[in-house]
């Protein structure tokens, strides 16, 4: 069938990613019994925690108390589970406070007491706990440096592991209790070690991996905090370690879940979809190419796959930041450089990501089509240029192509819809 308003389709394919990945779902099939005569504590950290928290406090019968962190303007209204909002990508002083407060709720606690730890994507900066003899302004330092290196997700949290008291399963080792960790995953590979940084989940990685990935970004931090990482004193605990032997974890929602519901409603709709990957990795602007590519080669030739065509993908692109000043997130990126390759083509595309914000914009990312080129022009504005400056935002601000839909209190990374008509 002939779809006549992309944008319509396009948007309603991503509105059904976000409600499928809403992770209580699942999470309320595998909520744990309370233990003989203990406590049930909630702890969390994340873009979608408070609305997590506040569904668990709605389906749980007993008792209950905690705190979660969620970035400002993430809030929701809880009864008996307090929301800290904190500052996200950069850490601020509430999240350290935050940080503290939830470490010492947790090492009060007895073997007959359990921990309802929410995680999800964002708890990293929301959780900044620097080690002993350095301060706030050393994570935020090392925060920036991570996120302009072009780093992917993975590789930023296991260097982030090595610079904290409360990441790579840090906090769960404070605490007798028994720790059940309810993860929604915005990794590439959904490990559950590395969302936010796993603080009540451990891994094997060590402080010779993290030296590695500072060589190979090239990351210029501060000669303590270099020193720090490649000490002994930055080592986290193993997995093997018996503390952990009564926790357990479950990724409730991921990308894959996300783009299964989305390509469900398309081929409802009568195009063919492909999933490509769940997992991409890259430079946005060169993962737009190899997608556009892609587009390019159905919309000329019938091949792979037959017009009426959708590629679906998800993952987590990085934007290596050339220039300071531009505007825009890794998704404005991804889709500037494919616009810029499929000029005339009847090829449309959203690109967002699942939580409702690109970079530091008020945009989940942006619409692109074949007509994109030409429009920019039109407004003088110089595609190229701008995707050289890294300022996408306001290159689809100037056509009106940005995708604005606010916080969707989901987070399992980038959405990528590419309709082939």
């Amino acid at each position: 069938m002939m779809i006549t308003s992309p944008r319509l389709f396009l948007t309603s394919l991503y509105e059904a990613a976000i409600e499928a990945a809403n992770p209580f779902k699942r999470m309320k099939a595998l909520l744990p019994r309370p233990l003989a005569g203990g406590r049930v504590i909630v702890i969390g950290a994340g873009k979608g925690v408070a609305q997590m928290a506040q569904s668990l406090e709605n389906h749980w019968d007993g008792p209950l108390t905690g705190l979660v962190v969620t970035p400002y303007g993430y809030e929701c209204d809880t009864d008996r589970i307090e929301v800290i909002s904190a500052a996200h990508p950069v850490p601020d002083s509430a999240g350290l406070k935050a940080a503290e407060r939830i470490k010492a709720f947790v090492s009060n606690l007895s073997s007959n007491d359990t921990v309802i730890a929410l995680i999800c994507g964002g708890g990293s900066a929301l959780l900044p706990a620097p080690p002993a003899g350095f301060a706030l302004a050393d994570e935020i330092a090392l925060n920036e440096e991570l996120l302009a290196s072009g780093a992917p997700i993975s590789a930023m949290n296991a260097v982030r592991k090595r610079f904290s008291t409360i990441k790579g399963g840090r906090l769960a080792a404070l605490t007798k209790a028994r720790v059940i960790s309810f993860v929604v995953s915005d990794i590439p590979g959904d490990d559950p070690s590395l969302v936010s940084s796993g603080p009540t989940i451990p891994d094997l990685s060590t402080r010779d991996d993290a030296k590695e990935i500072i060589a190979r970004y090239r990351l210029k931090l501060p000669a303590p905090i270099l020193r720090f990482i490649g000490s002994n004193a930055s080592g986290a605990p193993s997995p093997a370690d018996p503390i952990f032997a009564r926790h357990s974890h479950h990724v409730v929602s991921s990308s894959r879940i996300a783009l299964e519901a989305a390509a469900s409603l398309a081929w409802a709709s009568g195009v063919t979809t492909v999933i490509l990957s769940d997992c991409m990795e890259g430079e946005a602007r060169d993962v737009g190419l190899v997608h556009a590519a892609m587009a390019r080669e159905i919309a000329l030739h019938d091949t792979p796959f037959v017009k009426p065509c959708l590629l679906l993908s998800g993952g987590e692109t990085t934007v290596t930041l050339r220039e300071r000043g531009g505007k825009g997130g890794r998704n404005g990126e991804f889709a500037l450089s494919l616009a810029m390759a499929i000029d005339g083509l009847d090829v449309h595309l959203l690109a967002a990501d699942t939580d409702g914000i690109d970079g530091s914009g008020d945009n989940a990312g942006a619409f692109a089509d074949g007509t994109s080129v030409k429009r920019l022009l039109e407004k003088r504005v110089d595609g190229d240029a701008r995707l050289l400056a890294n300022d996408s935002y306001a290159a689809f601000s100037a056509i009106g192509d940005l995708y604005v839909c606010g916080p969707t209190n989901v987070n399992v990374n980038d959405f990528r819809a590419i309709l082939v008509r």
